[in-house]
């Protein structure tokens, strides 16, 4: 089991921000791509943005220019800063890892993943 613990979710108006952590252990931020997909309320999950173990990250196309995920290394730490947030980004949010595929947004749901915290963005 890959520990990895978020928070940071809430309510919004849309246009507003939120910044979202997951900590986890220094064994899987080390060597893990990591990052955070997404699932809204009768949907599927959708891979969000994604970091290797080398600091490049990629993003899916609804949210670049808007989302950033970033990491602290001393304190074994991912984060994704969401600003400029729209309606359609409400849903629940998961920190993930995975190993041993090519490092995706698409790639996180077929890895471990956390309890999830809830982003709400209302109008």
């Amino acid at each position: 089991q890959v520990p990895l613990e978020e928070s940071g979710g809430g309510s919004v108006q849309a246009g507003g921000s939120l910044r979202l952590s997951c900590v986890t252990s220094e064994y899987t931020y080390s060597r893990a791509c990591m990052g955070w997909f997404r699932q809204a309320q009768g949907k599927e999950r959708e891979g969000v943005a994604a970091i290797d173990s080398g600091g490049s990250t990629t993003y899916v196309d609804s949210v670049k220019g808007r989302f950033t995920i970033s990491q602290n290394n001393a304190k074994n730490t991912l984060y994704l800063q969401m600003n400029s947030l729209k309606l359609e980004d409400t849903a629940m949010y998961y920190c993930a890892a995975v190993s041993g595929v090519r490092c995706t947004p698409a790639a996180l749901v077929f890895g471990f993943w956390g309890q999830g915290t809830q982003v709400t963005v209302s109008s």
